[in-house]
């Protein structure tokens, strides 16, 4: 369950592009919200389709897909607001505000890496075992834990090269680079469907 909920958590996807940004823009703490964000959204999530809600989505595969279209609109707008981010000087950062923790649980919450992921996870490590109540309570737990470690190290990341962007001309180009980063992963879930 640790592994596998790790490799979901940690691996490059649209939640932890704006972690990323978040850091390096406004710094670790200040990202934070985010982070907390997103692990609560994705820890409701596990809990969601651990009680049904998988049922619910392979007999009803329309809200499947509304969640999706819904879910990329959000992640464009996110990538539009990143890519266009004006640079930030140390007086600027603290007028500007990172992602809040409103955002950080809608972009998870409309996250469809998210709700794969935790369908998968459900299925391989709740549903084929007994008490299967049990077993929901401890992915969530882990789910929980390895999300906020997941998306924290990607915020850490982000705040680690903070002093890379002192430049206003490389803070223009990352957020333009997250940016797109954050656009293509949406254009892949799309492509690859």
């Amino acid at each position: 369950m640790f592994i596998f909920a790790l490799i979901g958590a940690i691996s490059p996807g649209p939640v932890n592009i704006i972690a990323t940004g978040a850091g390096a823009n406004f710094g670790f703490m200040r990202a934070l919200p985010h982070v907390l964000g997103a692990t609560v959204a994705y820890t409701l999530i596990v809990f969601l389709v651990g009680v049904g809600l998988n049922e619910v989505l392979e007999a009803y595969p329309q809200i499947t897909a509304t969640l999706q279209y819904l879910g990329g609109a959000f992640l464009l707008y996110m990538s539009y607001k990143i890519a266009t981010a004006k640079p930030l000087s140390d007086d600027t950062t603290t007028e500007k505000s990172p992602p809040s923790m409103l955002e950080g649980a809608l972009a998870q919450g409309l996250n469809p890496k998210a709700w794969l992921v935790s369908m998968s996870g459900v299925s391989l490590f709740v549903v084929a075992n007994s008490p299967a109540t049990l077993y929901l309570l401890v992915f969530c737990l882990i789910s929980f834990v390895v999300c906020f470690v997941g998306v924290g190290s990607w915020a850490a990341i982000g705040h680690l090269i903070r002093k890379l962007l002192a430049n206003a001309r490389y803070q223009v180009a990352f957020n333009i680079v997250m940016g797109l980063l954050l656009s293509s992963t949406v254009l892949t879930i799309f492509v690859n469907q």
